[in-house]
């Protein structure tokens, strides 16, 4: 388990400030992750990998001369916001396009593709390859759905050195793709791991047992079995991957490889020499030529008992990437020459957001907002085991923790933006652009776009009304509905989030108070979120275990029953506050400001 932490909430970013601290000489801190420290020739392709944290040495300890030259660095097992992406991405890049590249799961695609839309509206060529290594997550008929594990260095660790050798943007790109399709991995895992403050594992294998095909961000197994030997674990990882050659590789034999047995946490190093002894043994027998192959833990998953084999599949091209130089924190291969330390000056600086201005009417609504955050905040903070502990019932077990870090930052945002004299518009924009940026992961993206949507509604000009209330949340659902893919019976948050807003805007429409209203919409959401139960997951890292998730709610339906909930008290104050003459305010009935 992990034993060394301060407010679990706050170890992604003090770990990563502990990071740089103790290698200044490859990396430097920017907002969202980390860059190279040493100079990049103007017009080289920055490839700016990233993902959660807790996986060390991805990502960032792997940015540094020939591999990548920036990281972003999400919170514990969840993806980096599409701010941090393009923040990371704006310093890194010098001037001969950007190549983001991560695995290939839905927070990060989101988050990914948004960033990537940004750079280009800057006008900086941006392109994404999403690695999709895993064999064990989908049939290989659906191969654009499997997840991206230890297999991602192959990726990075070829376009990297495509951009190194100066090839241009679309050439970076086709390299990546390429070394994507050549790659192939496979995992087991004896026990589950235990993120910071957590008293429980989030899965466990039962004793003599062994979890096949799982995740690196504590998702179950595919399938169970009994521990085997060091050589038939060896057997099972080379078969496994033996039985699904990549496009353009008619027979193993003859075939040059590059090899990687990747540790997970837990695993010493000395099992994993057993274990390769085996793999290489086995490899060899069919024929395969190994090329530098790579033993250690490279992507890992806290303290997960457990390993995997990737391999990469060699062309002359590729094998001459492969074989390339680096030199970064956590992995080196051959001789690279020293380069310049860039100047800290050099790096773009953040600028802070310009606060616009708003009437009396919309600062007073704003404080209803922020009002309603706190009870938001507070919700969360009581309900953040049980939030962790029902997502890790098929997924990752960090729902409880990232809406804790984004309730926290928006509320945070929220009181600093209403102080300074903004209006609800400008707040709830605030809040939602600061939620997504230290939640990260799907329902980061998904809480932020909904807050930038209700606030466009309420707008800074004036007291907003029940109506514009209503039509907020609508366009939240039509925007998290686009944006996520998602739909109702693929027990994600928009399970609960649909007949909230239906039932709200039928209840505005038939003349409701916006009390009654809310009220009435928050016992549809929380009854919904009860009915997911029932619901088989379709999308996100609950998929694949979706069997494990029958008779457990959906963390993101529930929690959303549970914040419009703890609104509701919040708008009956507001709507029983009295206006300075001492009449009832003129918005009892109709608006959302006291």
């Amino acid at each position: 388990m992990t034993r060394l932490f301060n407010d679990p909430a706050d170890f992604a970013d003090e770990m990563i400030d502990g990071f740089v601290a103790a290698n200044r000489n490859q990396v430097r801190r920017v907002t969202g992750g980390v860059v190279r420290s040493t100079r990049t020739p103007e017009g080289t392709v920055a490839l700016v990998i990233g993902g959660g944290s807790g996986h060390y040495p991805a990502f960032g300890g792997i940015v540094g001369q020939g591999l990548a030259h920036g990281a972003a660095m999400g919170n514990l097992f969840a993806s980096p916001s599409a701010h941090q992406v393009e923040s990371v991405a704006k310093a890194a890049q010098r001037g001969g396009g950007v190549l983001l590249s991560y695995g290939n799961y839905a927070g990060d695609v989101l988050h990914f593709t948004q960033a990537q839309d940004a750079l280009n509206a800057a006008g900086i060529p941006t392109r994404s390859v999403a690695v999709t290594d895993d064999i064990s997550s989908a049939p290989l008929a659906e191969k654009h759905k499997r997840r991206g594990i230890a297999g991602d260095l192959t990726v990075f660790k070829s376009a990297a050195a495509a951009a190194e050798a100066g090839y241009d943007l679309d050439e970076v790109v086709r390299v990546a793709t390429h070394a994507n399709e050549r790659t192939r991995s496979f995992g087991v895992a004896f026990s589950g791991c235990t993120l910071p403050g957590a008293t429980e594992p989030l899965f466990t294998v039962p004793e003599g047992r062994m979890a096949v095909g799982m995740g690196i961000h504590g998702e179950p197994g595919i399938d169970e079995t009994d521990v085997p030997t060091a050589d038939e674990l060896a057997s099972l990882l080379v078969s496994s991957l033996l039985a699904e050659l990549p496009e353009g590789v008619s027979e193993a034999t003859g075939a040059r490889v590059g090899v990687i047995l990747n540790g997970l946490g837990s695993v010493k190093y000395e099992e994993l020499f057993v274990v390769y002894r085996a793999v290489a043994a086995q490899l060899e027998a069919a024929g395969v030529e190994i090329v530098d192959p790579e033993v250690g833990e490279l992507v890992t998953s806290f303290d997960m008992a457990g390993v995997s084999l990737t391999l990469f599949w060699l062309d002359e091209e590729l094998e001459g990437f492969w074989a390339a130089g680096a030199d970064t924190p956590a992995y080196r291969k051959g001789v690279v020459a020293a380069a310049e330390q860039l100047d800290p000056s050099e790096l773009v600086a953040e600028t802070a957001a310009e606060i616009p201005e708003s009437t009396d009417e919309s600062r007073a609504a704003a404080a209803v907002v922020v009002e309603a955050l706190d009870a938001l905040v507070q919700v969360i903070d009581t309900n953040v085991e049980e939030l962790g502990r029902i997502d890790a019932v098929a997924g990752d077990g960090d729902h409880g923790i990232g809406m804790q870090r984004g309730a926290r930052a928006a509320v945070t945002a929220a009181h600093a933006a209403a102080d300074a004299g903004a209006g609800a518009h400008t707040v709830l924009h605030l809040a939602g652009d600061a939620w997504a940026d230290r939640a990260g992961g799907t329902s980061g993206a998904l809480w932020g776009l909904a807050l930038r949507s209700v606030g466009t509604a309420l707008g800074d000009e004036a007291a907003p009304g029940r109506s514009d209330v209503a039509t907020g949340v609508q366009a939240a659902v039509d925007g998290i509905m686009s944006f996520g893919k998602a739909e109702v019976g693929q027990k994600t948050m928009v399970d609960a989030l649909v007949p909230f807003t239906t039932t709200l805007r039928a209840a505005v429409a038939d003349g409701s108070d916006l009390v009654a209203a809310w009220t009435t919409a928050a016992t549809a959401a929380s009854t919904a979120a009860a009915e997911t139960a029932d619901l088989l997951p379709k999308m996100g890292r609950a998929r694949p275990h979706a069997e494990k998730s029958l008779g457990t709610v959906d963390a993101g339906a529930y929690s959303f029953g549970l914040i419009v909930t703890a609104i509701v008290p919040v708008l009956e104050r507001a709507a029983s506050t009295t206006a300075p003459d001492g009449s009832t305010s003129t918005t009892t009935n109709e608006g959302v400001h006291a």
